[in-house]
């Protein structure tokens, strides 16, 4: 708020003439005039009548006209970059900036059955507070880090990583940078901070990336385990999208916010709550348990209770019931489609 003059053109050139930006300029004066008196700002400071004057002597609609009547031309720049024509835009597999959404893989006219999530790992086991700027790329890309190595495997330079943010239309990246927050506290690895991970049931240390990529080859599925308040802070669609890429099939967590539960059903994950006055503690989860969320197929409905088994590695098992957190009849339907882009598109097909 110190440095909102900013805004104002006219001020940032009173301070300029000031020679400071520590002055009080409605009591102190900006300098000293040729007479030798104090000049403040109301004695320059132009009036209501002065700035009218000024807007209809140098203000004309030729400025408009001339300026407007080549804007959808362009400029040179704008003209020398290369084009291709068609209705169809042309993937570059090359591109580290734009790459084709993997939402639509495999699509098909009728979405699959809807099946329970069998024999789970935790890739995350969260605390409270946990926000979309823990989940959701964001920032600097390490040099260090799934996603600067991808990078760097394609030939460009840390000084050329640019952030995630700019690279939001690249898919690749974005994943690998999901749950890659430095300030991330996953539980399942105690005392450090950052977007790692242990895989289960080998024990071993990797990015949550990698991890996930393990996981996958492997066949197994993956879920996060999260405390109070579960993506809470900004709105971010990336928190929600890098969490599906990841093969994350659901999220257990002890209340979510608002928002993010709505993205991740239109994502096609799973949102799902302990039942009231229970938590990952007051159950005796640790997140290397593997586990089962029986429930889930075509007959789910609003809020449903659904039954979660965690089997431990000594063969004991922990049963506990959660609640689907599907709302509403439109989240039941984006769920059974697989999120709300396979919901629209096969809505348009029918309607076509």
């Amino acid at each position: 708020m110190k440095a909102n003059y900013l805004a104002s053109p006219p001020l940032v050139v009173a301070y300029a003439i000031a020679g400071t930006v520590d002055r009080d300029l409605t009591t102190e004066p900006l300098g000293t005039g040729s007479d030798g008196k104090p000049v403040f700002l109301k004695d320059v400071w132009p009036s209501d009548a002065d700035v009218a004057q000024a807007v209809e002597k140098c203000i004309t609609p030729a400025m408009y006209q001339d300026t407007y009547k080549t804007v959808y031309e362009g400029t040179a720049e704008w003209k020398s970059i290369p084009t291709t024509t068609g209705e169809l835009y042309a993937w570059d597999d090359a591109s580290t900036y734009i790459q084709h959404p993997p939402f639509f893989s495999d699509l098909t006219l009728t979405p699959d059955a809807l099946k329970p999530v069998a024999g789970a790992r935790v890739l995350a086991f969260l605390g409270d507070s946990v926000t979309t700027d823990h989940i959701s790329p964001a920032g600097d890309i390490a040099a260090d880090s799934p996603a600067g190595r991808y990078l760097q495997s394609l030939g460009v330079t840390k000084a050329g990583f640019n952030s995630y943010g700019s690279r939001r239309g690249n898919d690749r990246v974005m994943v690998r940078g999901t749950f890659a927050n430095i300030r991330l506290k996953n539980l399942l690895v105690p005392g450090v901070e950052g977007g790692v991970t242990t895989h289960l049931p080998s024990g071993d240390r990797l990015a949550i990336f990698d991890a996930a990529e393990r996981y996958r080859s492997e066949g197994a599925p993956l879920i996060v385990i999260a405390g109070k308040e579960y993506g809470t802070g900004s709105s971010r669609d990336w928190a929600a999208k890098g969490t599906l890429l990841l093969g994350v099939r659901a999220v257990i967590a002890e209340s979510f916010e608002r928002i993010h539960r709505a993205n991740l059903v239109g994502m096609g994950v799973l949102p799902l709550v302990f039942r009231a006055g229970e938590n990952a503690e007051l159950l005796g989860l640790t997140g290397r348990e593997s586990y089962t969320i029986e429930g889930i197929d075509d007959t789910i409905g609003v809020r449903q209770a659904l039954t979660v088994r965690a089997l431990r590695d000594d063969g004991t098992e922990r049963v506990f019931t959660a609640i689907a957190r599907l709302d509403t009849p439109v989240d039941v339907l984006y769920y059974k489609n697989g999120g709300i882009l396979q919901t629209v598109l096969r809505n348009l097909v029918k309607q076509g």
